[in-house]
């Protein structure tokens, strides 16, 4: 039984260009008895000291500091948007004792391909010559699946609104981190924890067929494929996600 005083903590980790904020309306509807951690990532949000490495190592090492600080010494289950998942199976690579259970949301273990690098470098050119408000304008509503771009104007807003807040240096550094980052298909198939992989069918940004596969990897798993859904999958289907993650958390922590 875990004691009242160290209940069992999840963590939120947002997307690229994303805050904390995202998670506010996902995470109002869970259960008393979790303790809820929603950090912004180096460079994000509200986040804006100086951000030397910008790779997912070194944004892992940010968030066991984080928990740290927080004196979270238990385990924790991790539930990731795209970005934060990338830099959770960094974490989970090197600290894998304090992962309880990890939920990849629109997110993958597998490194850039060529195509998607060059796609990020011709993003990082653009930034720097328009500026993150046009980039912004043009990077959030795809990400949508077709069906949800004119209908979720208010989550699609909050994401602009966050995006073009966001420092130029941030958008640009994360660029480069995430297209160097290695392939951790292994942190899968060897992970000592529990794994939910969640999927959205219209996302353009993680392919629908390599979620599948690397749903099957882990020991211990589960997969929520969403038909109604793209890369946002905690704004598009919030309901079924938020079921999903709450069975996740329930089997890791025994609730």
């Amino acid at each position: 039984m875990t004691p009242a005083s160290n209940p069992p903590t999840i963590v939120f980790l947002h997307g690229f260009a994303e805050s904390r904020e995202v998670w506010t309306d996902f995470t109002r509807a869970f259960p008393d008895g979790y303790r809820l951690l929603a950090p912004n990532l180096p460079g994000h949000g509200t986040n804006l000291a100086p951000v030397p490495d910008f790779s997912m190592e070194a944004q892992a090492r940010h968030i066991i500091d984080y928990l740290n600080q927080k004196g979270c010494p238990d385990p924790v289950l991790l539930v990731c948007h795209s970005m934060g998942g990338y830099v959770a199976l960094a974490l989970a690579e090197r600290w894998p004792q304090r992962v309880a259970g990890l939920a990849l949301i629109n997110s993958t273990a597998l490194p850039d391909t060529d195509e998607k690098r060059q796609n990020r470098e011709k993003n990082i050119s653009f930034v720097e010559r328009h500026g993150v408000g046009k980039f912004m304008e043009s990077f959030v509503r795809p990400l949508f699946a077709p069906t949800n771009r004119d209908k979720l104007t208010d989550a699609r807003g909050l994401l602009e609104e966050i995006g073009k807040a966001t420092p130029a240096t941030t958008i640009t550094g994360a660029l480069r981190g995430m297209a160097a980052r290695p392939e951790r298909t292994q942190v899968l198939a060897k992970a000592p924890f529990p794994v939910l992989m969640v999927a959205g069918k219209h996302d353009v940004a993680v392919h629908f067929d390599d979620a599948v596969r690397q749903a099957a990897l882990p020991p211990v798993g589960a997969a929520l494929f969403l038909e109604g859904s793209g890369h946002l999958s905690y704004l598009e289907q919030p309901e079924a996600t938020r079921r999903a993650v709450l069975a996740l958390a329930a089997a890791v922590f025994g609730r």
